[in-house]
């Protein structure tokens, strides 16, 4: 959100042969434009094409965007789509629409079977993001997570699963990028360990936090994918370490896997959906948790 003010500001205060505010018209414009195309991309001609603007202008306006990271660019095809942020903002900001609102009943659900926090995470580029905290009934809770923070992937149960969901070569690139703040602020992780991680949790189908972020708060988590396999979000619980016994994990494991698969369910109606709104119409004729 900083990032997506200071481009406005950068824009109103640096733009040559215009008003600030047009140039901020002009962006939010082609903003537009890129997102009726967003699932194949638009080029820069065809942005070109159906704002007027000249090639220069068009691209700059598109850069800036970029560097507030609500626009992105395919490395190959050169297409334009709408970035990450734009739908994490929109997350953020709205309980009543997306990923959020899906997810409302499964975490509800996690909470009152488990009696444990339960959370909505989301990939924002190299960093997960939590979205949503849903807090248990059992007395002494966890406060390693809250709604908006961010962690790269990697840390924390429901970061991990989403890292473990992707492709080797895309996971290694992410490793590789958080080296850094991995080393300055979580010294319980290291490269090696998040690729331990990663291993242990595609062998048992569900990401495992043994207190390395906080001793005392154990997490486990499992990654949702829309239909075409990209990583959605995840799901997560957090409760104390003696409420995470390996019984215990298996049975949070199984509760864990019935609401993402739920979920998932829901997700391709809505991803079918979309695909029939966007079609022209027709011509007329035609598990219970223990708990410990």
């Amino acid at each position: 959100m900083e990032q997506m003010i200071e481009t406005l500001s950068t824009l109103q205060e640096g733009n040559a042969g215009g008003s600030g505010a047009q140039a901020v018209e002009r962006a939010l414009g082609l903003l537009s434009i890129v997102g009726r195309s967003a699932e194949g991309g638009v080029t820069l001609g065809e942005v070109v094409k159906s704002s007027g603007l000249n090639k220069p202008t068009a691209r700059r306006l598109l850069m800036a965007l970029m560097r507030s990271r609500v626009v992105e660019q395919d490395p190959v095809s050169r297409r334009y789509y709408l970035g990450g942020d734009l739908y994490v903002l929109g997350m953020l900001a709205s309980r009543r629409h997306g990923l959020l609102e899906i997810a409302g009943e499964h975490l509800r659900r996690l909470s009152a079977v488990s009696a444990d926090t339960s959370f909505l995470s989301m990939r924002r580029d190299d960093y997960a993001v939590c979205l949503h905290r849903e807090e248990g009934t059992h007395p002494v809770r966890t406060h390693a997570l809250q709604s908006g923070d961010q962690n790269p992937l990697g840390v924390g149960a429901g970061s991990l699963a989403m890292l473990a969901a992707l492709p080797d070569a895309e996971a290694e690139m992410v490793i590789g990028r958080i080296e850094t703040p991995i080393a300055e602020h979580y010294p319980g992780y290291s490269p090696e360990i998040i690729r331990e991680d990663i291993a242990r949790t595609r062998q048992a189908g569900y990401a495992l936090n043994p207190g390395r972020v906080l001793s005392s708060s154990w997490g486990i988590g499992m990654a949702i994918l829309w239909p075409d396999g990209r990583v959605a979000g995840a799901l997560s619980i957090a409760a104390i370490d003696s409420r995470m016994d390996p019984i215990r994990q298996v049975e949070l494991a199984a509760l864990l896997r019935q609401e993402v698969d739920r979920m998932q369910i829901k997700l391709k109606r809505l991803f079918q959906s979309g695909r029939a709104a966007a079609r022209p119409a027709p011509p007329e004729g035609g598990a219970r948790i223990s708990q410990r």
